[in-house]
């Protein structure tokens, strides 16, 4: 039996374990440079950044979706999935469907223009999933990105 909820900061330690699996699973594991304290007071320090849902089987944390709040010029409010993860032996059981469909009940709910995130060219299962919702998949916009040690440089 699974339970969905809210994500609570006794859960970063294993929150933290998932996106290594996920940077594991994306190719990067060595871009994974956030530490569980600066992951921890991120959400649920004194300025929060960051909200979760997490869904739990037998006491255990197996997949969770973590948003926060990005803003377009062109669009307004929207709320911006940063990771969508269900660890490896749970895909394919709903747990993903869970926490997408919760996240977008959230962005209704909190009265967002919408909703965006992004999927690797080369992910086709996350890419038909998302399909299933008739998401637009865009390309043609490419990340860029300064890290902290390159701000500290500028």
């Amino acid at each position: 039996m699974t339970n969905l909820r809210v994500a609570k900061k006794d859960d970063c330690p294993r929150l933290m374990e998932l996106v290594h699996e996920l940077a594991l699973f994306e190719r990067a594991p060595e871009e994974v440079t956030v530490t569980l304290e600066e992951f921890e007071e991120a959400g649920f320090g004194s300025k929060p950044v960051w909200k979760a849902f997490v869904v739990e089987a037998d006491g255990l944390i197996i997949g969770f979706a973590l948003y926060y709040v990005r803003y377009s010029t062109w669009k307004g409010p929207r709320l911006y999935l940063e990771d969508l993860i269900v660890t490896e032996s749970w895909r394919g059981k709903g747990i993903g469907k869970l926490l997408f469909d919760r996240t977008v009940q959230e962005a209704k709910e909190m009265g967002f223009n919408g909703m965006t995130w992004q999927v690797l060219d080369w992910n086709e299962p996350a890419i038909k999933f998302y399909k299933k919702y008739e998401a637009d998949i865009s390309s043609g916009w490419l990340n860029g990105s300064l890290s902290k040690e390159q701000l500290c440089r500028l």
